[in-house]
Order: structure tokens, then C-alpha cells, then sequence
């Protein structure tokens, strides 16, 4: 799936100088004037903290900001955004004011069974120190923080929250005010209460880039608003602590809750305050460490730390009210971050969550790979039998593409589950006569509208081998249920389809290599022309198909279809290694396709659309899940050590906080450390669960989630097993 981040809008929380008895500034007005005040893009993609409860009476998911404090905070689900920002600024004397970007930032995991996370943000002088631990209320919808910020010198120093919520997933309709010592915020049947321990000394509500606390703060050094009210729109909340960084005024607890009602949000905030930030984080803990006690041991020989990280992150990633949609990231990337709040990311993409239940059956929770497996069937499409292209966490469809590998997946997921029940049989009969019947504009399967990057139609090696394995599958579950007209018709197809795949996507005449090799995909299934197509994402126009790699036809050999000793394959990696290889001190990753252009522009900033094709404008960068599929293209070549090397590289792929990434950067401007994660999408679920596939299969030496069925009838029976 095609995946993106948005640009560095980052916002802060700011510390301000108070004199020693003097009021920060002003009294307590009316409301605000200036609405509704500018609209702003989600924060940044590339987080470096993800965390929720293990408890689902906890509807919360928080995101950790690489600048410092939160990004998106979500609630009551997870395709919902209802926060935009939870940050801090500094002020002194003289107007002295500092952004938290502005300090050195580090994000750090606390513990190893927990997603429990600490960021220090440090002036680089040395004047001001803020450590924020972050966790959740198990029991309610409440996001905790325990401050601890100290000073050095004579000049005292304040400390302020920036609070930016975006309620109900929009930004521009949220309406605020001061009730007591707390500030509200509500849209329609949601509110969000934010308070601390001790309690705020002023508060604010205001419009983003009118009177917001950025504004405010940053101008003189001083908390000039101090705004009672703020009628719907681009609101923003300012709080002043009681924290100087003097003895007896460095620590501090805030308390961020939701609920359908400000009365009840104040309510969670104040109850969750009461309990104490220590008593919370260790429910919260404990809450996770009780998770992986249900899940296997980590395999020999796999950082044990990420192993658990990536087991949390897939559980995470689960919502809590339609139980088995997964998201594929909690991050809106790039021009995403501007558009749709349920953008692509936040939504179920059937490919998607395939990898993830593959990835949770992994690490030992077959539970949660049966709900996400219901989940799928619970969605198809009625009466043809197709799944969405995404939807929302309820089903709905969003984006109105197809791809054929969206349907196959899931009978090769009920496959592996073993499900017999009558709702499998049945959905899974559905999406094998859609395969074998489909067809538009002329073209029929295993043609496809959309492959697996949703960009390009055509005949794509990873599509294919994803509709013969889930034909197989479906032929053996018919086969179970006695109805051999099926079997035999799903058998039918899939043999075709298996004997033709090279002549549809294998050239003999590209410019790669004089030996023939696979193609990305073609368009018309006739792998010698040079018929051209435009590669989109800024990439070149009227490209020869010949002139195409990505490393998809692997999946041939995953889902058993073709030996790993193939020749066509094996020349194939040898031009994918030198067309898409990118080489990094952290080991060699590969770009997903020739010429891709989903990724950032040349200078850093944002991918963007629509774009200019051929203007180059934009540059995809390197993906380390595609190392998780080349190691086990590895096992099942009879090469362990060789997989165990790309199960470290896709380690070495972790940003802070043990989170891996959708892309890593490359050997081209801006030249930040390759190997290292790019501002797309962190952490992704596909790159969680490809590791924990990885680790399992190199420990048991075996491709597990290969259809035995499908290598029984196609493989030599030596390489059945690998």
C-alpha cells in the first residue's frame, strides 16, 4: 500500500519568567476575539512513541512527537483524531522564550515489556531540563504525564502546556474554556479536560495563530492572554504550571481525559489525577507485561526488545470498539496530515491487516489474528464477494479501488487460521468466484486494477501469486466441505494462472540483463514489448515496462507458487540488488520500485499532490519491510544466515523509541544518516509484523505462513517444507 507523512508544523510548550509574586500577565477576560483562527496540518509522521492501554476500557491512543510532546491523541477510537498537539515552551527574563524544537529532544523506552516512553528536552546551554514520562489511565480515557523540569542559574523560568485539540477529527470546530483550574475543550458529543497536579496558576483559550499560546508566549515571554471562553474554531488552550524549576516547584502531573461531556471529561481528568501518576503507570505496565505473558518467547537470536515492541505496537494498533481493525499506522504523513482526518493510515486496509494477523500468529496471539480475520468478513463486499480498499474502523469504504491481492489474502489468512465455520466457507467462497469471474475493460483476472503499491493496473508477479495461493486455499476448504465442483473450478484457474505467470511478467528482452527477469508488472501481459506508462508520484512519464523492477515477484516464492531456486527468480534479485539496492553502514535496504516517487521531495520536505509527472519533484526512499521479505525468500533458498543478517538490518532500521519505520533514508539529498527513518509513516504495522514473520520463520526454519496446499502442488517436494 502507498503510504505518506506531511511537513515540520511542529507546535510547543512554552516556559515563561514570572517574577517572584507578580502575576504572569493581565487578569481573566471575556472570550477570545479573532475567531475561528488558522487551520493546521497533523503534526509530523515519524513518531517516537506509541501508547495505549492494554485494557480496552481505555479508548485513548497517544502518539510521542520526535520534537517533544504529543502528536495525535485519538479517541474515542483510532481512526479519530482529537488532539493535534500536547506541548511545552520556555520563558525567562527579557522576553526569553523557547520552542521545545528548539531544545535538544530524546525519546527513550522505559522498561522492556511496556510501551512506556520518557522524553528529556534540555536547553543546549544547559539552563533548563524537562523530563515527561508519558502512559494511559487503563480504567478511562485519560492521557498522563509526570513532569519533572529543573533549573540552573539565578533568573527563575515558568513552564506552560500548549494544548491544540482537533475533537471529533476536525480542527476548526472545537470551542473552549476555564472551568475552575481545568480547561475544556468540546465538538458535539466530545470533550476533552486538561488539568494538573498541583494545579494550573492561568489558562488561556484561543485561536491557532491569533492569540494561541505560541503567539502569546513567544512575542514577549509572557502569558498576555488569559482568555475565559473561545467560541468553535481553530482552538487553542494555553495552562501556566506551578513549575519554576526551584526546590518544591519542579514536579507536576497533567492529566489530558475524554468523555461524551466536559462534566464527565473533567470527571476521568480529576479521578485519574486523585490515583497519581505512579500508581497509573504501573496498571499500565502491568496491563502489557500480562499481554506478552499470554504470547511466546522471543525466537533465539532476535533483539528481544523489538520483538516485544513489535508484538505491543500490532496490539496497539487494534481498535478497542470494532475489535480486529487494525490501522496501518497511527500517523497522517505528508498531505495526508492536511485532508481527510481518517486519512489512508488511519484506515483497514485488507493487505494491511493480512500482514498484521500473519505477524501477530508470529508472535503467539492467535486471538487476535481470528478477530482480525472476522473483522475481513465482516466488511466483504456484498453481493460480489471483493473486499474495500480501505475503510473505516465501522467498514465503510473510503478510497474506491480494488486490488485483487486485497482479495485473495484473506483466504489464504482463513487458510492458515484453519476456520471451518459456515461465515468463512461462505466469505471465503465469495472472494474465490470474484477472483475467477472478474474482469473490466477487456481484462481479466489475474490482471488487477490496482498492485500491491495502488498505483498501476496490470499483471503484477506479487498480485498473482497472492490470487493462485488464495484459489488453492479456497480449492482445499471446498475440498473439506464437500463441494468438489468448486474445488475443481478454483483448482482450474489457478493452474492457468500458475503456468502463465512468467510469460505475463517475465521479459527476455529488457535492458537489465540479457537472462530473463520480472518485471513490476505489465500491462498488457506481454513482457517483450515496450509498451510505456506514466509511473506517477512525480516519477517519469511514458516509461518502458521493461525498464521496471520491485522485488513483489518474491511472493511467488513465499506463497509457494515457484521454487526459490528458479531461474528466472534468481536473476531477478541479481537486478533488483543492483537497480533498487541502497547500500547504508546499517546493512543494504532496497527501494520498493524503479523510479518511485512516494516519498519526500529532494529538500526534505513533504510528498505532495497532485504532482507534475516527470518533474522528479519527489523521492522514495528505501523500506525496510522489503528486508523481512528477503529473508524469508532466504529460508526458503536454504540460507539462514543470510536471513538472520536482514532480521538485524531491519533492527538497525529502529528509530527512538524501538519504532520501525515505513521508509528509511537513502544516499541522496537531504542526506540525513542513511538507514535511518525518513518522515513517513512511524511506526508502520507491516514493518512490525514482516519482523516478527522474520524472526519466527527463521526460528523454526520455515517459511510458516507458506499454504502447505499451495507448495504440495507446485514445489519439488524437497522445497515443500522450507
Amino acid at each position: 500500500m502507498a503510504y505518506r507523512r506531511i511537513g515540520s508544523v511542529l507546535l510547543a510548550a512554552v516556559l515563561t519568567f514570572t517574577p517572584a509574586g507578580v502575576p504572569a500577565a493581565g487578569a481573566v477576560t471575556g472570550p477570545a476575539p479573532g475567531g475561528p483562527g488558522v487551520d493546521q496540518p497533523y503534526l509530523p509522521a515519524d513518531k517516537t512513541g506509541f501508547l495505549t492501554s492494554a485494557d480496552t476500557r481505555s479508548t485513548v491512543w497517544a502518539t510521542v512527537q520526535r520534537a517533544g510532546g504529543l502528536g495525535e491523541v485519538f479517541y474515542p477510537d483510532l481512526g479519530t483524531p482529537s488532539v493535534r498537539a500536547l506541548q511545552f515552551v520556555v520563558t525567562g527574563p527579557g522576553g526569553y522564550a523557547v520552542r521545545a524544537e528548539q531544545a535538544d529532544v530524546t525519546t527513550e523506552l522505559t522498561g522492556t515489556r511496556s510501551l512506556s516512553y520518557r522524553q528529556t528536552l534540555a536547553e543546549r546551554s544547559g539552563r533548563w531540563r524537562l523530563t515527561v514520562s508519558w502512559t494511559t489511565d487503563p480504567r478511562s480515557a485519560v492521557v498522563l504525564a509526570a513532569l519533572r523540569f529543573t533549573t540552573r542559574g539565578d533568573r527563575p523560568l515558568r513552564l506552560h502546556v500548549v494544548h491544540d485539540p482537533a475533537l471529533a477529527g476536525t480542527r476548526g470546530d472545537d470551542s473552549g474554556r476555564t472551568e475552575g483550574r481545568a480547561l475544556i475543550a468540546a465538538d458535539g458529543d466530545v470533550a476533552a479536560a486538561l488539568a494538573a497536579a498541583p494545579a494550573f496558576t492561568a489558562t488561556s483559550s484561543g485561536y491557532a495563530g491569533v492569540n494561541d499560546g505560541w503567539t502569546d508566549l513567544l512575542a514577549d515571554g509572557r502569558m498576555d492572554h488569559r482568555y475565559a471562553a473561545a467560541a468553535p474554531g481553530s482552538l487553542v488552550q494555553t495552562a501556566e504550571t506551578a513549575l519554576t524549576g526551584r526546590p518544591g516547584h519542579r514536579d507536576a502531573t497533567l492529566a489530558l481525559g475524554f468523555a461524551a461531556s466536559g462534566e464527565a471529561a473533567r470527571g476521568v481528568t480529576r479521578d485519574a489525577l486523585h490515583h497519581g501518576f505512579p500508581r497509573i503507570s504501573r496498571e499500565y505496565a502491568h496491563g502489557w507485561s500480562r499481554y506478552l505473558d499470554g504470547l511466546d518467547r522471543p525466537p533465539p537470536g532476535t533483539d528481544h526488545r523489538l520483538w516485544r515492541v513489535s508484538a505491543m505496537v500490532l496490539a496497539a494498533a487494534e481498535d478497542k470498539t470494532h475489535r480486529g481493525a487494525y490501522v496501518a499506522a497511527p500517523a497522517a504523513p505528508w498531505a495526508f496530515g492536511r485532508d481527510d482526518p481518517s486519512g489512508p493510515y488511519h484506515l483497514v486496509w485488507a493487505r494491511d491487516l493480512y500482514q498484521i494477523a500473519t505477524g501477530l500468529l508470529a508472535a503467539g496471539d492467535r486471538a487476535g489474528a481470528n478477530r482480525a480475520l472476522d473483522h475481513l468478513f465482516a466488511v466483504q463486499q456484498r453481493p460480489d464477494g471483493s473486499f474495500p480498499q480501505n475503510a473505516r474502523l465501522d467498514g465503510t469504504p473510503v478510497w474506491d479501488g480494488l486490488q485483487l491481492d486485497e482479495v485473495a489474502l484473506p483466504i489464504v489468512l482463513a487458510h492458515q487460521l484453519g476456520r471451518t465455520d459456515p461465515r468463512t466457507r461462505a466469505g471465503v467462497r465469495r472472494a474465490a468466484d470474484f477472483l475467477i469471474g472478474f474482469e473490466r475493460d477487456g481484462n481479466r483476472a489475474p490482471w488487477t486494477p490496482q498492485d500491491r503499491w495502488e498505483n498501476q493496473s496490470g499483471y503484477s508477479p506479487a498480485t498473482i501469486a497472492a490470487a493462485i495461493a488464495g484459489l488453492v486455499c479456497a480449492a482445499d476448504m471446498a475440498r473439506t466441505g464437500g463441494d468438489v465442483a468448486a474445488q475443481r473450478r478454483y483448482l482450474a484457474a489457478a493452474d492457468a494462472w500458475q503456468s502463465r505467470v512468467r510469460g505475463w511478467t517475465v521479459t527476455t528482452t529488457g535492458p537489465y540483463s540479457a537472462r530473463p527477469y520480472f518485471l513490476r508488472l505489465t500491462k498488457d501481459g506481454q513482457p517483450d514489448r515496450g509498451t510505456t506508462y506514466d509511473i506517477g508520484d512525480s516519477g517519469p512519464a511514458g516509461v518502458d515496462q521493461r525498464r521496471v523492477v520491485d522485488p513483489g515477484f518474491l511472493e511467488l516464492v513465499r506463497l509457494g507458487v515457484l521454487p526459490a531456486g528458479d531461474p528466472a527468480v534468481r536473476n531477478s534479485l541479481t537486478v533488483v540488488d543492483r537497480q533498487l539496492g541502497v547500500p547504508t553502514r546499517r546493512g543494504l535496504f532496497w527501494y520498493r520500485a524503479s523510479f518511485d516517487g512516494y516519498g519526500e521531495k529532494a529538500d526534505g520536505s513533504q510528498w505532495d499532490y497532485p504532482l507534475p509527472a516527470g518533474s522528479g519533484i519527489t523521492r522514495g526512499r528505501a523500506w525496510p519491510l522489503l528486508n523481512g521479505e528477503r529473508g524469508e525468500y532466504l529460508i526458503a533458498a536454504g540460507e539462514p544466515a543470510a536471513a538472520r543478517e536482514q532480521l538485524a538490518v531491519m533492527a538497525r532500521a529502529a528509530g527512538p523509541g524501538l519504532l520501525l519505520p515505513e521508509q528509511v533514508w537513502d544516499r541522496r539529498p537531504p542526506y540525513a544518516e542513511p538507514g535511518t527513518p525518513t518522515t513517513s509513516a512511524t511506526p508502520l504495522t507491516w514493518t512490525h509484523a514482516q519482523y516478527l514473520r522474520l524472526a519466527r520463520n527463521i526460528a523454526e526454519g520455515r517459511v510458516t505462513e507458506r499454504p502447505a496446499v499451495v507448495a504440495e502442488r507446485y514445489l519439488p517436494r524437497a522445497q515443500r517444507s522450507q
